[in-house]
């Protein structure tokens, strides 16, 4: 009965594990909202990272979140570093490109509680009154990362986030 058991049970882990090594290799989540407000000013909160705990839906989940700034004012060069509890970790980001009106891409690693490096993008298109936004970031899909996703839906985790962050960014342009 044991030696049935586990064979049942090293039959279910190889199974799972045979199904993480299919999901893609690589991460991808993007989400599009319209902010009320002209892209110079939307442009303004993401292209300088002292614009963050306006509209970032991460800002406030640690108030004792160290933060540090350097590099380059804003835009390219710019770079943020953070240090916080469970909730947030500990990581940094750094402004790629910055086209005025258009485009920021940024380098954005976590180190803790995992490390993963991603690309993010924010791309903005004029849209009527507004602005529309769309917010993507994407980076290798490793082995741990698609064993994650057996047992949780990535794209919905950090989807919520970024649908978060867009309605505070819609706020924070409205100020």
């Amino acid at each position: 009965m044991l030696k049935k058991v586990a064979l049942a049970l090293a039959i279910l882990i190889g199974a799972i594990l045979a199904y993480a090594a299919t999901k893609p290799d690589t991460l991808r989540v993007e989400r599009t909202a319209t902010v009320n407000a002209p892209p110079e000013k939307v442009f303004a909160l993401i292209n300088d990272f002292n614009q963050w705990p306006a509209w970032s839906p991460w800002e406030k989940l640690d108030p004792n979140m160290t933060r540090t700034l350097g590099g380059a004012p804003s835009g390219k060069g710019a770079t943020y570093a953070w240090q916080g509890n469970k909730d947030v970790g500990k990581g940094r980001m750094e402004i790629l490109e910055s086209t005025p009106t258009s485009q920021i891409k940024i380098q954005l690693d976590f180190l803790e509680p995992f490390e993963a490096h991603n690309i993010t993008d924010f791309t903005l298109e004029p849209a009527g009154g507004g602005t529309k936004v769309i917010w993507s970031m994407h980076g290798p899909n490793n082995f741990v990362n698609k064993l994650m996703q057996v047992f949780m839906d990535m794209d919905a985790m950090i989807g919520k986030d970024f649908e978060a962050g867009l309605a505070n960014m819609n706020a924070a342009a409205g100020k």
